[in-house]
């Protein structure tokens, strides 16, 4: 059965989109964010993203490459003994860069993390816990899950919403969740209060208004070398998404 309702949904900056009622339009982004439970009641978490029409627009592939990028070098890097909060904001980093290569951001990308303007594109956290809840234990309240009396939970917009920060055990098992979003009531207010203005390029910026969002999730095992991924046979690529939903006997 489901772990919890799944997202499905073209409107992938709307962050717990459940409305199903659309109808798939050619240039659009379909964004699936699902998992099902295991026979012994372990939850799964897995988000793609894929373009309606079977191929990624020039734009689209670039922010989808930002995403993946971000994805792969915090999974690349997760090990026992890592602080969460530092993946958070490495992905970050990553994704602030990205988005200065195509003119959506500018600036020392160390004070636009110090800011936070990079989470008006990445308001949400990177990750969670994960086993017999989608969101682990959480009932036992997220900061009693997610931090420690080493980390605590920061009140800034974007790192605020991080639910997992604290340093990693052997055994955890967590998703890694980056996303990139073009969420239009949120551009128009930072835009009209000038928000982290030396840091956005708002004139670029509004040819993306319409963009919707990417995320991709996948769920990981820390051990004491690295991690393991998975739900690394569920394709990410641009290349093996492309090949896939171009091939008629899918």
């Amino acid at each position: 059965r489901l772990a919890y309702p799944s997202i499905f949904t073209v409107r992938g900056e709307i962050l717990h989109n459940q409305f199903y009622e659309g109808i798939l339009q050619d240039g659009q982004l379909l964004l699936h964010d699902g998992g099902v439970e295991s026979r012994e009641h372990y939850a799964t978490d897995i988000t793609r993203t894929y373009p309606v029409t079977g191929r990624f627009s020039l734009e689209q592939r670039a922010i989808y490459e930002i995403v993946l990028k971000m994805q792969v070098d915090v999974i690349q890097t997760l090990s026992t003994g890592v602080k969460y909060r530092d993946m958070h904001l490495l992905a970050s980093k990553i994704c602030i860069e990205g988005l200065k290569s195509m003119g959506i951001m500018k600036g020392n990308t160390e004070d636009a993390i110090r800011s936070g303007a990079h989470a008006l594109f990445f308001p949400h956290g990177l990750g969670h816990m994960l086993g017999l809840d989608v969101h682990d234990m959480e009932a036992l309240g997220e900061d009693n899950v997610g931090y420690d009396s080493e980390i605590l939970r920061d009140s800034q917009f974007g790192l605020s919403y991080l639910r997992l920060g604290k340093t990693l055990q052997c055994g955890n098992v967590l998703t890694v969740e980056p996303g990139i979003y073009f969420i239009p009531a949120l551009i128009d207010q930072w835009e009209q209060k000038g928000s982290h203005k030396e840091f956005i390029n708002y004139s670029t910026l509004k040819s993306f208004r319409d963009f919707g969002g990417i995320r991709i999730e996948d769920d990981v095992l820390i051990t004491n070398d690295g991690c393991d991924c998975l739900s690394y046979d569920i394709p990410k690529n641009i290349s093996e998404i492309e090949q896939i939903m171009g091939n008629d006997s899918v």
